[in-house]
């Protein structure tokens, strides 16, 4: 006589990962809160300006020729709805809510030579910092690189933050300016430019050359992390505070990125910094993106609050610059000018927001 069996449930089936959401999908232009009221003359102006440069570019040619060609009947919204079409940013998760931060031109003091006061270097790229472009060995690489020195015939890390400091000592008379604080120059290299009072009143800029290949490390997410500020302190503003209040840790934080930023130094033209198409950054016109979302250049859409506020913030942009830490789809860096009030509102802003990149009508993505 047989015995029965247990009879066993089928295995369930792992669930299969969602693949990840297109960066760019199609969108209408009544999608875009606010776009009728903004000031698209303005921009088209703009757009113009930095045809200069991205005239050599085959995805904006077409466009750059007919900006050219806008007569005085047609209104400048009517150009950029003949133009282009809408695409909206997606996240991999397929959300199209990101952080929208802010960033702007330090304006500090410095020397030419190194100083009682004016003790802190600014260096140009070292000599020794090799770079190596992977897009042109490998394309699906584009805008990845690495940053090293050598080791005999071996590619190591270069110095980080805390390592150079050693550097800077023997290094000393490669410095091409020195300034007064080192909480002030750090917050320069974030923000990758800024202008530099000379003691004869005039001023020279210096702006991003190259950078060292270590990550951004957040010192503000540090200080959060030793229990030392509160996540609501950690503004440019409360980190500046404390580290006033703690001036024997100063390095410590400091070295908490080993990110380090290498400058060259510019002539003080123009509205704005150059961004990365070499084009002035114009006060709160242009953004910081990641570019391999969006193309440099493009006018996007923004949709967001002002600082620490309700109260909306929907303009057409230009993205016109990027960022070691700006990353995905629906991200950027909103630039309100140079000096203390613009740091204050790019200190202070670290809002929600969504973002429509306009692309040629030609052209799909």
């Amino acid at each position: 006589m047989p015995t029965s069996q247990p009879v066993c449930p089928p295995c369930a089936e792992p669930e299969k990962p969602k693949p990840a959401a297109k960066p760019l999908q199609p969108a209408e232009w009544q999608d875009l809160p606010g776009w009728e009221a903004d000031d698209h003359a303005t921009v088209l102006d703009l757009f113009r300006q930095q045809c200069a440069s991205l005239a050599k570019r085959p995805l904006w040619l077409a466009t750059c020729e007919a900006a050219q060609k806008v007569g005085a009947g047609g209104t400048a919204r009517a150009w950029f709805e003949a133009q282009f079409r809408p695409w909206v940013l997606v996240n991999p998760d397929s959300t199209r809510e990101g952080m929208v931060t802010g960033y702007y031109e330090p304006i500090v003091r410095g020397s030419r030579s190194k100083q009682a006061s004016y003790v802190v270097p600014v260096f140009g790229p070292p000599e020794d910092l090799i770079i190596v472009d992977l897009g042109e060995l490998y394309p699906e690489l584009k805008h990845m690189r690495l940053r090293g020195k050598l080791d005999g015939r071996k590619l190591v890390p270069y110095f980080s933050r805390a390592e150079w400091s050693a550097e800077e000592k023997r290094r000393s008379q490669q410095a091409l300016l020195w300034l007064d604080d080192p909480i002030d120059f750090f917050f320069l290299q974030i923000q990758g430019s800024g202008q530099v009072t000379l003691d004869d009143g005039s001023r020279v800029r210096i702006g991003y050359a190259d950078q060292n290949g270590h990550p951004y490390r957040s010192i503000g997410k540090w200080l959060i992390e030793q229990g030392e500020l509160k996540s609501h302190e950690a503004s440019m503003q409360g980190i500046k505070a404390w580290a006033a209040a703690n001036p024997r840790r100063l390095q410590e934080l400091l070295n908490a990125n080993p990110s380090l930023v290498f400058f060259r130094e510019l002539p003080v033209s123009g509205d704005g910094p150059p961004g990365a198409l070499g084009i002035p950054l114009t006060p709160e016109r242009s953004i910081a993106v990641d570019p391999r979302h969006t193309p440099l250049g493009a006018p996007v859409w923004l949709d967001t609050n002002r600082p620490n506020s309700d109260e909306a913030l929907q303009r057409l942009m230009l993205a016109q610059d990027t960022g070691g830490a700006i990353r995905g789809p629906v991200r950027a860096d909103f630039y309100w000018g140079s000096g203390a009030a613009a740091g204050t509102l790019a200190g202070k802003m670290k809002q929600s927001g969504r973002m429509w990149v306009l692309l040629p009508r030609w052209h799909t993505p």
